[in-house]
Parts: C-alpha cells; sequence; structure tokens
C-alpha cells in the first residue's frame, strides 16, 4: 500500500530532529526502522532527508510508505462487504454475524480479512491484514482496520491507552435491574478450557463494563455497553455474571429459541483519526434478527 503523509511544520516543532517529530506524532520504534528501510522515504522540501536532521518552521515534511509485500496465508475470496467508510489510511466495516475476523483451520475462506484481501486485489493493491478491533465470529457490526503500518500502530497504541470509544447493544431475556451500572468482575480462562473464559477475582484481569438499559419489549431487554477494558468475551460473562446473559450464546448460555447467535452487535465506534486526529464517529444499525426481536409486536 503506497501512502504519502505530509506535516507542514510549525515554530513549536522547529529545531527537532524528524525522529523526535514522527515519534510525538505517534510512529513507534519499528515504524521508524521499516520506513528507513524503504527508498526516499523521507522528503523535506522535496529533497531526501535522513532521520536525524533537523526540521524548521515551514517546512513541508513528506513521509512516503511503501508496502509492497501481502499477508501470507489470507487467500483472497470474493465476498461482499458493507463499507462504514474509507479514506488512504483506515476503512471501518460493517461485519456481519457468522464471519470471523481472521482465517483459521475450519474458516479458512470466509473471514474478514480474506474479503479486504480480495477488494484490494482488485485493486491492484497490496494487502496486510492489520485488525484494530477484533469482534468475535458471530459479533456483528463495526470493525476498524488499518491500511499501512502507521495507521496500524497508532491505532493499536489508541486501543490499548482506552482512546477507541466503543458502544455495543446486545438482547437479554427479562427486565434488567438495576436499569444501569458497572460491571468490575475480572476474567481469566476457565480451567480446562482454551476458549472460554469466566469471572475470577483471584487470577483474573482487570475487566470493567458500564451498562445501561435502552429498551424493553416482548419479554427482552436492549442494553448498551461500554467497555473500559477489552478482555476476550468481556460482555458475555459479565452480563451473566450479573444475572442477565446474552439470548443465543452458545458458549455461555445456549438460549436459542430467538437466536442462533450470541445477541451482541458493536453499535458504535469513536476514535481521533490516527494520522489527521479528526474526530471520527461511526454507527452500525440493529441488524435484522436482533431489531426482530426488539420490535413491538
Amino acid at each position: 500500500m503506497n501512502r504519502t503523509i505530509q506535516y507542514t511544520i510549525t515554530e513549536k516543532d522547529s529545531g527537532l530532529r524528524i525522529e523526535q517529530f514522527l515519534r510525538r506524532r505517534g510512529y513507534s520504534g519499528q515504524n521508524l526502522a521499516e520506513i528507513k528501510r524503504m527508498p526516499k522515504s523521507i522528503l523535506v522540501n522535496g529533497v531526501h532527508y535522513y532521520m536525524r536532521q533537523i526540521l524548521t518552521a515551514g517546512d513541508i515534511l513528506q513521509v512516503i510508505i511503501c508496502e509492497t509485500k501481502n499477508s501470507e496465508k489470507i487467500p483472497p475470496v470474493e465476498i461482499p462487504l458493507d463499507i462504514i467508510y474509507e479514506d488512504e489510511d483506515i476503512i471501518v466495516i460493517n461485519k456481519p454475524a457468522g464471519m470471523p475476523i481472521h482465517p483459521s483451520m475450519n474458516n479458512y475462506y470466509n473471514s474478514l480479512a480474506n474479503a479486504l484481501a480480495w477488494y484490494y486485489q482488485e485493486q491492484g493493491k497490496p494487502f496486510i491484514f492489520r485488525c484494530c478491533n477484533r469482534l468475535d465470529r458471530d459479533t456483528s457490526g463495526l470493525t476498524v482496520v488499518s491500511k499501512h503500518l502507521i495507521s496500524g500502530s497508532i491505532l493499536s497504541t489508541m486501543t490499548k491507552n482506552r482512546e477507541v470509544h466503543r458502544e455495543y447493544l446486545a438482547i437479554v431475556k427479562g427486565s434488567v435491574t438495576p436499569a444501569a451500572g458497572t460491571i468490575c468482575a475480572p476474567l481469566a480462562r476457565k480451567e480446562g478450557t482454551i476458549i472460554e473464559r469466566t469471572v475470577d477475582f483471584e487470577h483474573g484481569e482487570e475487566a470493567i463494563t458500564h451498562y445501561r438499559l435502552v429498551k424493553e419489549a416482548n419479554g427482552h431487554s436492549l442494553v448498551s455497553l461500554k467497555l473500559e477494558t477489552g478482555r476476550t468475551h468481556q460482555i458475555r460473562i459479565h452480563m451473566k455474571h450479573l444475572g442477565f446473559p446474552l439470548i443465543g450464546d452458545y458458549l455461555y448460555n445456549p438460549d436459542m429459541e430467538h437466536m442462533s447467535r450470541q445477541a451482541l452487535h458493536s453499535h458504535h465506534m469513536e476514535f481521533a483519526h490516527p494520522i489527521t486526529g479528526e474526530w471520527m464517529s461511526f454507527t452500525a444499525p440493529l441488524p435484522a434478527d436482533m431489531a426482530n426481536i426488539m420490535t413491538d409486536k
């Protein structure tokens, strides 16, 4: 993927070495090392510069990213994509339920990565898969994928620093009480399985979920959930811990009367754009299988 990122140097940044300036913009040490290996990747006022050279107010700094490799073991497959937003740095997708993020032994040709590999192959562009928020196979909704190493690294750091704000919608049976609150229950791997997790106050990792009742209909509750941490299966286990497990959850509550997958949807996402700093906000409406349950009969 080719991308030229341009900066105009201000008085505030005058006198910095190029590597210092880029570090302050979120570039990692590994990013800088990879950029150095690319031919003529740093231009100042159209002239090739080295990372150690000094910037002056008014300079036009260009970082030229040239990635030619493709992700190995991700065969391109023609699968429709619901693209919510795309620019030179990121692509935001509304993922359907039943689609894994990555290829695996049992799902080698039907993942989001396969679909994106096809999408970029058709454009004649190399593709390295960098997904910044991984959803379970049966969780629908918004996910963001970086299109080059810089946006990928910065978004990864933002996610670790809890600067990517996500809201999920879930459906549970019954009337959620209390109607709002915070669940603080550490999570750990369940003994005897590599997939399931469980609440473990002695050995678990910190996990915090804020929830709020949105609507009640047909004996079910639609709940909004915001995460402070991003542990595996966090929402599914926390709602079960509260006494209101998600319907359709084959692992933690196999109540398949109305849903054949866990009733969980990545509904809303906000973050500062990794390159421009512009505030980004995206929403994916409730999918039909969940909306039908919450429609007043």
